[in-house]
């Protein structure tokens, strides 16, 4: 299964490099990535992955990145391929 993983917050060293670290562990691949700061200091990224591996179930996953967020001072959101599609259909 496919999922979509939102970051947003203040940019700080290490963002990419937790969240990709998070998902590593549990065996998600990202396939694809993007990221800018917008008004010199807000981060934003948008990742495509696949959780077909994962070692955890999706929900857990959210969760675990949300706490993430949370101690990064970030907003973390992870839902399926499937929902954000759905929710971005006008």
């Amino acid at each position: 299964m496919r999922a979509v993983i939102t970051v947003v917050g203040n940019n700080r060293v290490g963002i990419i490099a937790a969240v990709s670290q998070e998902l590593a562990s549990q065996n998600v691949d990202i396939l694809d990535i993007t990221q800018t700061i917008l008004l010199s200091d807000f981060f934003t990224m948008t990742l495509l992955v696949e959780t077909t591996h994962c070692q955890i179930p999706f929900g857990d996953l959210a969760d675990r990145l949300s706490r993430l967020g949370q101690e990064m001072g970030l907003s973390i959101h992870a839902q399926r391929e499937d929902t954000f599609d759905a929710m971005h259909r006008i």
